[in-house]
């Protein structure tokens, strides 16, 4: 089973916005070899953060209204939402340790050790 959730266009302001946590958001496609090459990065940081950061999945191919929202022009995408806003993005296949890095700024309290 998947660490990450898929979304949608009709739940992403439930499952996202809405979010008491801190939401990593994966924007991706079926056809694009660089976010298949992210896709386990993204899974590892769900599975190290679990409880800390919720990490979802976006298919822009089958929801693209999110995607053109936030004006996804390449992916993969990664976006970092906190109480409903955007606060952060890393675009391309990024090592685990930069989005670590990134994910980091935006918790509550220190990563277990």
């Amino acid at each position: 089973m998947s660490a990450a959730a898929e979304v949608s266009d009709s739940t992403f302001k439930s499952e996202v916005l809405e979010s008491s946590l801190p939401v990593l958001v994966d924007f991706w496609a079926p056809w694009c070899g660089p976010c298949r090459m992210v896709g386990p990065v993204v899974e590892e940081i769900a599975g190290q953060y679990s409880g800390q950061v919720k990490v979802v999945k976006l298919n822009t191919d089958d929801n693209p209204g999110v995607a053109s929202e936030y004006g996804i022009r390449s992916i993969p995408t990664l976006m970092i939402f906190k109480g409903g806003q955007r606060v952060d993005m890393v675009v391309g296949a990024v090592p685990k340790a930069t989005l670590a890095n990134t994910l980091e700024k935006y918790l509550d309290d220190a990563p277990a050790s």
